[in-house]
């Protein structure tokens, strides 16, 4: 098994300037390569420079110091790589935005900062101005990047207050923000839904593809209302049919804890998932133990396939193939995999089932997505 980098495709053409490269066939030195140079390197381009930034010794007290706190502190280190990088792109986007007098706002001393100061901050840092190709310039909101700086920068500040009690004030500036997550009058974006005609042709074309782990676990998810960090990272072959529950399936929701056990088959023993449970008993057969959903594909198989979802966490590898499958099947390109555990939601709905029994199901402690829409039947 050897390991790679690639750079997305997107990135490169827009100009990225690092290529594809060989990591070797030692995962740890492959993670410390992607970690220390490769990721950083490609961050750097992402966001021009800006990561680039930040003081190697920033001075005591200042924002870039809190950084520093938060970076070594042991709540850093239970992130998963893909949220350290954002986390990362957002404070450096805070630290490195100039004041009128010509200094950066990781300078400060963090006595200096007011709820006042970080609103007018989070004001500049919410419009950007860009000049096109052709010399237009262009005013737009970037909103969602701005709420993600200030919620990484509360996050770094509560953190870095239990680390360093004395320097680091208990009143956190950037808390109670009162964020929209849309501008007022900016309608809801709704999340894409996957009809049954769509899981079908995605479960096709991923079969044609071989990646027949994928159309089960989207089977699986339109059926059980499961998120994909919990089909890729939790659901283990001991769940399904164990021994002692053979006709039981247990669920486990990574996000809050909760589990449940589902029934498998009706009171007259006719089983309720039929097309599911053919394809998971089969799965069960070859793999007696581990996580259900694995690089089983040919040209990745190997003599004990590596899970989908990495330990860091990271599912964009897995995220990449599933827009690579809509894309053979010649679905819409705003799908994805979570768009099939809401097409589930919706059929939930149209057979009738209640809000508290589609919260049970998908391990919801609020009321669930249901987007409505007619039967597949019809």
């Amino acid at each position: 098994m050897a390991y790679y980098f690639e750079p997305p495709i997107w990135a490169r053409r827009q100009g990225c300037h690092l290529s594809p490269q060989a990591l070797g066939s030692d995962y740890a030195s492959a993670v410390e390569r992607m970690e220390k140079v490769l990721l950083p390197a490609f961050d750097s381009w992402r966001s021009r420079g800006l990561t680039d930034m930040m003081p190697a010794s920033p001075e005591p007290g200042t924002f870039d110091w809190l950084i520093g706190i938060f970076q070594a502190h042991q709540k850093w280190n239970e992130l998963d790589i893909t949220t350290q990088r954002q986390y990362r792109k957002s404070l450096a986007l805070f630290a490195n935005h100039e004041l009128k007098d010509g200094s950066r706002v990781g300078s400060k001393q963090l006595s200096d900062f007011t709820k006042a100061f970080v609103d007018a901050i989070y004001g500049k840092l919410l419009v950007v101005t860009e000049v096109s190709d052709n010399g237009e310039v262009v005013v737009r909101e970037r909103r969602r990047y701005a709420n993600v700086a200030m919620a990484s920068c509360r996050r770094a500040w509560f953190v870095g207050h239990r680390a360093q009690e004395r320097m680091v004030p208990a009143s956190n500036p950037f808390s109670r923000m009162g964020l929209r997550s849309r501008a007022p009058g900016q309608p809801i974006r709704p999340t894409p839904t996957a009809t049954w005609d769509e899981l079908v042709a995605f479960r096709a074309a991923a079969k044609r593809l071989d990646y027949r782990s994928i159309a089960t676990a989207a089977l699986l998810s339109w059926e059980w209302l499961q998120r994909e960090q919990h089909v890729f990272g939790s659901f283990d072959i001991s769940h399904y049919r164990p021994t002692e529950r053979p006709n039981s399936v247990r669920i486990v929701h990574p996000k809050n804890g909760e589990e449940a056990w589902w029934p498998l088959l009706d009171e007259t023993g006719i089983p309720l998932f039929p097309e599911l449970m053919d394809e998971l008993d089969k799965i069960k057969h070859i793999s007696p133990q581990g996580l259900v959903f694995r690089r089983d594909h040919a040209h990745r198989r190997a003599a004990t396939p590596l899970p989908w979802m990495t330990p860091r966490k990271d599912l964009r590898y897995l995220r990449s193939v599933v827009k690579k499958i809509i894309a053979e099947a010649g679905l819409r390109q705003e799908l994805s995999f979570t768009s099939f555990r809401h097409g589930g939601f919706t059929e939930g709905a149209d057979s009738d089932l209640t809000d508290a029994e589609l919260r049970a199901a998908g391990r919801h402690r609020e009321l669930a997505p249901v987007v409505w829409t007619a039967p597949r039947w019809i």
